[in-house]
């Protein structure tokens, strides 16, 4: 098992340090393809992703954060990650339909 942190953020890696969170590999550019049965990825990642990281028997935590407007666009330290209520929360997604090719 892999546990992946998909993130550019140097205060996002250094978060999960000072949290304790095991990170075996660190990647600002993820490859679903490389995801095993077992592994973990942590990360900010768009639902298809995810939904592939859990085809794939992976398991995808999402580092949930609320930002307030004036944070927004800036690079966040640990501190202010703390401060925004930073957390990891587990999803599995699943695929429902086909691809939509007119309006709902």
């Amino acid at each position: 098992m892999t546990i992946w942190f998909v993130t550019r953020h140097k205060g996002a890696i250094e978060w999960a340090k000072q949290e304790g969170i095991e990170i075996d590999r660190c990647v600002e550019h993820f490859d679903v393809n490389d995801i095993k049965k077992g592994d973990r990825v942590i990360g900010t990642l768009p639902v298809n992703l995810v939904f592939e990281v859990n085809k794939r028997g992976g398991r995808y935590f999402h580092l949930s954060i609320n930002i307030p407007p004036e944070a927004r666009g800036k690079e966040l330290t640990a501190n202010d990650m703390r401060l925004y209520g930073s957390q990891l929360q587990e999803y599995n997604v699943e695929e429902l339909n086909e691809f939509y090719t007119r309006p709902l």
